[in-house]
């Protein structure tokens, strides 16, 4: 690993830590549910949020990726075990890329394209800033929300919740 990569990944294990205590939090009994209507399941949610390390991952190991808008879907979860073992292996490939990418991989263009036109073209890292971490961190605060709404306590994310208090 690189010396420019070292704070990155040590984020992204940290905060992986979060999110798995978050995501354990998921009622299986409760992924169909809904906020409102034009909202991902409970379910959908935790699985997307688990999916996006690895998924993005492997996405970024070529120098461009293109997107079918008319293919994406989010999946549905079998049962929450699902969710949690997803994400142990996302987070697991995903640190193995982390940890692998050299100072040029990290600072090489990559581009999202979408119909064969360029998205977006940018930095590796600044990629990996923007989704495969800040992306699950604002999905994170989303399926917090779930959880309050679904009476479910929700866990210390960055200071105490109403439910759990770290410095208690």
């Amino acid at each position: 690993m690189t010396r420019m990569m070292e704070p990155m990944v040590a984020e992204f294990s940290q905060e992986a830590k979060t999110t798995e205590r978050v995501l354990a939090k998921v009622p299986g009994d409760k992924l169909a549910w809904k906020p409102h209507a034009k909202s991902l399941s409970l379910g959908q949610l935790a699985l997307h949020i688990a999916t996006i390390p690895g998924n993005i991952s492997k996405m970024l190991q070529a120098d461009a990726h293109e997107i079918d808008p008319n293919a994406f879907r989010f999946g549905d979860p079998k049962n929450a075990e699902e969710i949690r073992s997803t994400f142990q292996q996302s987070t697991k490939d995903a640190e193995a890329f982390l940890s692998g990418l050299s100072e040029a991989q990290a600072m090489a263009n990559w581009t999202l394209k979408s119909s064969g036109k360029a998205v977006f073209s940018m930095p590796r890292v600044n990629v990996i800033r923007m989704i495969m971490m800040s992306h699950v961190y604002h999905h994170r605060g989303q399926l917090s929300v779930y959880l309050r709404l679904l009476d479910v306590p929700v866990p210390s994310i960055y200071g105490p919740s109403a439910d759990e208090n770290p410095f208690a």
